[in-house]
Parts: C-alpha cells; structure tokens; sequence
C-alpha cells in the first residue's frame, strides 16, 4: 500500500475578549487578533500503521485534557491513542487553557472559559476526523535546518547551550509531487511579544508558517511544535517586542525551512516508510521545596538585585532575565505555602503517572515529550538515542513548570525557582524515550 496523508486545520482563536496567557503578573485582555490560532492535524497511514500528529497554537493543555482528546479522537478514528500526538506552541499570546498552581496568588489570572475549553476541544477533534478522512497518497521527506538569529540561551546567550536545528518533515503529493504538509520543529521561545501586546497572535511562529504558505503553497499545512527551549528565549537576539520583529524573525526561520526544503531530492522521498509508535508511564521525583520564610528571604533579595539592575541602566535582556528571577521567586513562595498546606501534593496527584511518547516514520523518530525541558535535554537526547530524532516538548501535556537541570538549580536561575520536579525527572524522560526508540 502506498502511504497515504490526510491533512486539516481549525481556527481556535477566542471568540471574544480573552486574557491572554503567559505574563500572569499583569491584567492582560485581548482587544482584537492579529493572527488566527489554528489546530492543525496531520494523518499518516501506511499498510500496517496509521499516526496522528495535532500541533496546536496555544500556551499548554493538562494531561487530563490531552488524555480526553486522544480518547475522543481514537474515538472517532479508530486509530490507537499511543499513535495520537498533541503538542502546543506555546505562544504567550492566546487563551486561558490549563491551570496552573503557581498562578494562584495572582490577582489578574482568571479561570479558565468553559466555553472556550468546549469549543477548542471540539474543533481539535474535528481537525483530526477531517484529516483521518481525508486521505490522498503520499511520499515522505525529512530534513533539517541550522538556524541562526531568532534567539538562544537566555541566561547566557554567548555561551550557553542551544539548539540550531530545525527539524523537518515534508509530505507531497505522490503524483504531482506538490508539497501538502510541513511538520516543523524548533527550540525556541515564541516570546518576542510581550505583556504590553494585546493582540491574540501565535507569536513569530505565524511569520514563519505565512513564509511557507507564500513560497510553497498557499493550501500548505504547517505543524509547528517547540523543541526543548526551557531556557530558550528570543529576548537577546530583537531589537524590539513587537511584530515587526516577531515577522523579522519568523521569516528567517521560515527561509532556513524554505532553502531546506527546496535543497531535497526525489530520492529523499519515501512512499513506504515505516510508521509506529509507542507510549509509556513513568514516575517523576518531586521537589521539596523550601520553608515558606526562606522562599520569602530569597524573594527579598532577588528583588533587590531587580531593583538595583535597574537603576544602573543595565540592558534590556539582563534586566528582564532579573526581572522572571522575581516572578520565579514569588511563585516559589506560592508554592512553599502549597507544600505546607497539603494543596501541593493534591494538585501532582493528577501528574502521575507521566507520559512519554515516540512516533517513527521512516528513518526518524519525533519523541513526545511532557513539560517543558531545558534544552540540554533535548540535545544529551539526540546524543544518546542512536538514531535521528526530533525531540518536541509540551507534547500530551504540562508539568507545572519547568523540567530543569543541575546547574539551573545551582545558579539559582528562575527556571528553577517554581519547580515542582527535581533535576532528575529530565533524564527519567530521556532515557524512557530512548527505551521507547530502541523498540520500534
């Protein structure tokens, strides 16, 4: 059998005046949208296998969530739930979609819209149905991209780790050989909008994906997924936190994508490549946090390093990399009064067992990975895994909070901060999804 693909897309963006997730220190409303948030799905179907990857432009969904969806979905499709792949952007710039205990004690954020959550869940099977229906015949590709210039490490961007690949998977038309779908994955940070946007928007990945649309095909699918990018973050490398440079960069993006793209030859396609997948639970080890007046003594004194950065006109990356110290400490604060009140432990009892996912299409492997990780995770990944992969985080849900490494832990970066999982919970899930990998 020849492999076949089916693609669609939904617009999920608000209806109505929505807070804008991200920022949650400040009263953020949406007062128009500057671009559309879609739900993209991407069905892949060979002889003995069939895939769905869903890529979604929004700031994160809870494993519960995720967990309805690819019921629903497999529900409908018949295709099996450790098939179904769900990851989002996380764009700071859209919805309301999963609680988050660190944001309690803010004023601003409110609950979630039932309405929206309804309509969002709703449409994202509907993509998936639609492309599970649509299925026309296919080859495949995979390619890559070293990008340069949209962003690197925020603490350190001269030397600190980061991930220039963009890794890509292209699938055109048997017969005609017009390009229909581009999975594209990158780590990095869609914030180069800030808490003074008002605008729903998917941040600079829209740019890109209007790139491709504009130079492969204006019908094109782009899935966009965010690689390990914890510390990852656009903030060293634009001039300004505006659209104009959320275009600029995303457009760079999408000409690296493009050239690759164009760079591949008939024999790098496929029509018959091999497609599985796996799924499966781990246990992650959670944080003890400090006592609550040591949270708060160490609050104090990032605020006054804060303070005094900005008051000596220190630039702008350092003095906002200062500045989510703070936020990452009153967060910590929050937290070390959930611990002492037992609503800690309530919350991570819905955040057990974990889920660590991996698809196989060809000679590559996307490994679905939950919570947003550092990047040194993605890279030891790609290292160890004896294969080429493509990691891709926030995939099948959240971990409230960062997955972060030893080091972020030492130096006391704000990552760190509001945590709920030790470093060790990074290389648990790395070493599953290489477990993973070696079976298919």
């Amino acid at each position: 059998m020849t492999m076949q693909a089916g693609t669609s897309i939904r617009d999920i963006t608000p209806v109505k005046p929505s807070f804008l997730v991200g920022f949650p220190h400040i009263k953020r409303i949406s007062k128009g949208v500057h671009d559309p948030l879609l739900a993209s799905a991407l069905c892949l179907r060979s002889a003995t296998a069939e895939v769905m990857l869903i890529a979604l432009d929004i700031l994160f969904i809870d494993p519960l969530t995720a967990k309805g969806l690819r019921r629903r979905v497999a529900g409908e499709t018949g295709i099996p739930q450790e098939s179904i792949f769900i990851s989002c952007s996380h764009t700071h710039s859209g919805p309301h979609t999963a609680y988050v205990l660190e944001w309690g004690p803010s004023p601003v954020v409110p609950d979630m819209d039932p309405d929206y959550m309804a309509f969002m869940t709703d449409s994202i099977v509907e993509a998936a149905v639609e492309a599970a229906q649509t299925p026309r015949q296919v080859e495949v590709a995979w390619s890559t991209a070293s990008v340069s210039g949209v962003g690197g490490n925020r603490h350190d961007p001269e030397n600190g780790l980061r991930d220039p690949e963009a890794g890509i998977l292209v699938a055109r038309e048997s017969t005609t050989k017009r390009i229909v779908a581009i999975s594209l994955t990158y780590s990095m940070h869609p914030t180069v909008l800030h808490e003074d946007s008002r605008l729903v928007s998917s941040d600079f990945p829209y740019f890109t994906r209007e790139f491709l649309k504009t130079h492969i095909a204006a019908d094109l699918t782009v899935l966009y997924h965010m690689g390990p990018a914890g510390n990852q973050s656009p903030r060293h490398d634009v001039h300004s936190n505006t659209f104009a440079e959320a275009r600029r960069i995303g457009e760079l993006l999408g000409e690296a994508v493009f050239n690759s793209v164009c760079d591949l030859q008939d024999r790098d396609f496929t029509s018959d490549p091999v497609i599985d997948a796996r799924l499966t639970e781990i246990e992650l080890p959670r944080r003890i946090l400090p006592s609550v007046e040591a949270a708060r003594q160490s609050l104090a004194r990032f605020r006054s390093r804060y303070q005094e950065m900005k008051r000596s006109g220190a630039e702008h990356g350092p003095v906002r990399t200062a500045e989510c110290d703070v936020f990452g400490a009153e967060e910590t604060v929050y937290l070390a009064e959930c611990q002492q009140n037992g609503h800690l432990a309530e919350v991570l009892e819905k955040y057990h067992p974990v889920e660590v996912q991996v698809i196989r299409i060809g000679d590559r492997c996307l490994a679905g990975l939950p919570g947003e990780l550092f990047v040194e995770y993605g890279l030891a990944l790609k290292k160890e895994a004896g294969r080429l992969c493509t990691p891709i985080t926030l995939v099948n849900g959240d971990l409230q909070g960062y997955v972060v490494t030893k080091e972020a832990i030492e130096k006391g970066y704000y990552e760190s901060n509001n945590r709920v999982f030790e470093a060790e919970a990074g290389e648990i899930i790395v070493r599953a999804a290489i477990e993973l990998m070696r079976t298919l």
